[in-house]
């Protein structure tokens, strides 16, 4: 299955060595060869790279590697094709702008695409590929797009509980790990997924580190939702396979919604 991996930090700051072993896991150390992406916010807007090729020897990753972008909010994708042709149009993440603010997602799991197009017919948005990941991201901005308040961003509550209704209805269609921005925040959901150990499909989907940082070198951490000092960088790593040996790293319940923003988790979790 595919791989996910996700960053809020409380400060613009670069991702090269998570960034580097995820990439590895897209043809190396892992078997999601069929495509990867990329996409971080800067000063509101998306900067977005896909390729469907492997991300372990491609020479676009190569080149972010050797010019480090810096941002609060990175979202990034492996796939292994499980629905959809080998092309662009079906890598990950996906980005649309709802509300005068772009929107993010990415998804790890297999849900059927027949009954997922019965239950949940669109409206407003509409795939470009042929993925049930990107036609489940649909039927989430169409959820969206019924808040009347979105053009003034609607309360954080408002949208993790529309998230969370979401996520169960996606969880009765088969796996559904995802992660989601809309640019204020990072939503990560976790769920089943293949882990390759001959168990088939089962939790955790996702791993959370929450990092404090102090100086140069990041250190783990436990993040409370009131942070640190105003000298500390704060963030938030989220992955389907943890991509260091710090001890941090948390497993996500299986149907477990958490929030970060600034690179802290802002609200108790949802289940």
């Amino acid at each position: 299955m595919c791989e996910l991996f996700g960053m809020s930090s409380r400060r613009a700051t670069d991702v090269r060595a998570s960034l580097e072993a995820f990439a590895r896991r897209g043809g190396l150390d892992g078997r999601q060869k069929d495509g990867w992406g990329l996409a971080y916010y800067v000063d509101g807007d998306v900067r977005l790279v896909k390729e469907a090729d492997p991300a372990a020897d491609s020479a676009c990753v190569r080149f972010i590697q050797d010019h480090p972008f810096a941002s609060q909010l990175v979202l990034a994708h492996i796939r292994k094709a499980t629905r959809g042709s080998l092309a662009m149009k079906n890598c990950q993440p996906f980005a649309r702008e709802l509300g005068g603010r772009m929107h993010v997602f990415a998804h790890n799991g297999d849900l059927e695409p027949g009954v997922l197009a019965a239950r949940f017919p669109l409206r407003r948005f509409h795939p470009v590929g042929d993925t049930d990941s990107e036609y489940a991201f649909c039927v989430l901005l169409d959820r969206l797009w019924d808040i009347e308040a979105w053009l003034h961003m609607p309360s954080l509550e408002v949208r993790r509980e529309l998230i969370s209704q979401f996520a169960a209805q996606m969880r009765s269609l088969g796996p559904a790990n995802f992660i989601y921005s809309d640019s204020d925040a990072l939503f990560m959901h976790g769920h089943r997924r293949f882990h390759g150990d001959g168990q088939g499909i089962r939790p955790p989907g996702l791993h959370v580190l929450c990092r404090r940082c102090t100086d140069a070198a990041p250190r783990p951490g436990h993040l409370t939702p009131e942070g640190g000092s105003q000298d500390e960088q704060l963030v938030v790593l989220v992955a389907s396979v943890p991509l260091t040996d710090e001890s941090g790293w948390r497993a996500l319940d299986e149907g477990e919604l958490l929030v970060a923003r600034d690179g802290r988790v802002v609200q108790p979790p949802l289940r």
